[in-house]
């Protein structure tokens, strides 16, 4: 099978650990431009509490401008959004959402720094969720971070990897992200994870999401292509960083993924230009110096 499915997390991942608080007008914006490059599954927000996550304390207002913008197109795109916790999931419903992600982990530590309950108490929280998620027609994604490592317990066992996945196909996810939440895994620990997964599980229903923290990113999804993955989460302009993980600098730039996969020969009805357009927007608004190393090369370009 030829075809990739990029899922672009700029506009929740991408932006919640960056100090340049971006406004909701330039938001809505981004998620436009990204939305006409071809990006049909675009991660619009996060209902958290503003005080946990100080950039996306507009989540009430930028949904319903998503929805109000898009408005009988609205249903041909995927706009999710992460909630952790009934009362966010409450507060999605009114926004008019779709389609939610749970996070959880393999790592005790990170869950409790993250969210601060056990993994199995955080399972417990999902169960309104869910019964929630199900009366509304809402469908939902499930994340799973330090899959490979932990900045706080290092090395992680595949095995918990693998009931933390049989957990979220049990709650009635649709789709699992694998997490290398701090960017250490390599090709080898990948085709490892990957190998075991697909002993337990259909592996057109994982995707992988990749920190480009130590330049390994774009090796881990060669090495994930090889093995059957055709789901990959990516951020324009290579935007990320997890508030909860020391060090975790990026996530792998949306543009680069897609050249990547131009040159591969691999579908995705992403328009390369159109990504650079709304990198440099995303960027500029940012104030920030730092981007993808495409996106730089293209920036130089113009000059």
């Amino acid at each position: 099978m030829n075809k990739v499915k990029i899922v672009e997390v700029g506009p929740r991942d991408g932006l919640q650990n960056e100090p340049q608080y971006l406004e909701t007008e330039h938001k809505l914006e981004l998620i436009k431009l990204l939305s006409e490059s071809g990006l049909k599954t675009i991660e619009v927000t996060s209902f958290v509490r503003p005080s946990a996550i100080p950039q996306m304390k507009d989540s009430a207002e930028l949904f319903p401008k998503v929805v109000s913008h898009y408005g009988n197109e609205f249903d041909k795109y995927h706009f999710p959004v992460l909630v952790p916790n009934l009362k966010g999931m409450e507060n999605a419903i009114k926004s008019g959402v779709k389609e939610v992600a749970l996070f959880t982990a393999t790592s005790e530590s990170f869950t409790k720094k993250n969210i601060n309950s056990t993994i199995d108490e955080s399972f417990e929280r999902f169960k309104p969720v869910v019964d929630l998620a199900n009366k509304n027609n809402i469908k939902i994604r499930g994340y799973i971070s330090t899959a490979f490592y932990c900045p706080y317990e290092g090395k992680m066992p595949i095995q918990k990897l693998v009931e933390m996945t049989k957990k979220l196909f049990d709650l009635g996810v649709y789709e699992v992200s694998i997490g290398d939440t701090v960017g250490m895994a390599t090709p080898n620990e990948v085709e490892d994870v990957i190998l075991e997964l697909k002993k337990s599980f259909d592996l057109q229903k994982i995707a992988m999401h990749f920190h480009d923290t130590r330049g390994m990113a774009i090796a881990n999804i060669l090495k994930s292509l090889d093995l059957g993955i055709r789901v990959f989460d990516s951020s324009i302009a290579g935007l990320g960083g997890c508030p909860y993980a020391k060090g975790a600098s990026g996530n792998v730039a949306t543009e680069e993924v897609v050249f990547l996969m131009n040159r591969l020969g691999y579908r995705t009805n992403i328009d390369l230009e159109a990504l650079y357009k709304a990198g440099l927007f995303v960027v500029d608004k940012l104030g920030r110096n730092k981007m993808s190393k495409l996106l730089e090369s293209y920036a130089k370009s113009l000059k």
